[in-house]
């Protein structure tokens, strides 16, 4: 054997005995390898995907606000960005002062605009529009630019930027992005470094 492997297969038969550390070791080791080219560090990784869940729960416990709106959440950098619809852009106001108040929470973007909620098939054209940005961005031609640094997400044809970028890249994404089909609107959430 490999010195390695009796480790790791020790490790493996631990991981059952472990309970809850498991989930830990295993979100730990994502969160690592997700920084391996974010800017942020790992520790704002995980805090991120903390707020979602926090956000999430919020609006679970706000049925008024779930049952009469469609809000997506997404977290950046402890940013917090809400998109989406509602049938009464008060509600999106109310949750979006709601999430404000949650911990580490530093802003909040509130992207909810006041219509029909999507579908299915919405969701759906969204998800692949995502996936085309995210596709397209290794066409930047920025030294030293890295695409897997933009957080892109859309609704309704809307696509919302966020990310830690220099002004340069920022404004080269930007440009790109506006440039694709099926864009209906760019909207740029980045923090500026540099």
């Amino acid at each position: 054997m490999k010195p390695a492997l009796p480790l790791i297969l020790s490790a493996a038969l631990a991981l059952p005995f472990l309970g809850g550390c498991t989930a830990a070791v295993i979100g730990g080791t994502a969160a690592g390898v997700a920084t391996i080219h974010d800017r942020r560090t790992a520790g704002t990784v995980i805090e991120d995907q903390n707020i979602k869940l926090r956000v999430r729960n919020l609006l679970s416990e706000n049925p008024a606000i779930k049952e009469r709106s469609n809000i997506s959440v997404t977290s950046y950098n402890q940013r917090v960005l809400l998109y989406g619809q509602t049938e009464d852009a008060a509600l999106a106001e109310e949750f979006a002062r709601k999430v404000s108040t949650l911990p580490k929470v530093n802003a909040v973007y509130n992207e909810v605009i006041e219509g029909a909620r999507t579908d299915g098939w919405d969701y759906s054209r969204d998800t692949t529009l995502v996936a085309k940005i995210k596709a397209s961005l290794f066409k930047v031609d920025i030294e030293d630019f890295d695409p897997t640094r933009v957080k892109v997400t859309a609704s309704d044809g809307n696509v919302y930027l966020m990310g830690l970028l220099t002004r340069a890249e920022g404004q080269a994404v930007v440009e790109h992005v506006r440039g694709l089909s099926g864009v209906k609107k760019v909207v740029e959430i980045f923090e500026y470094i540099g």
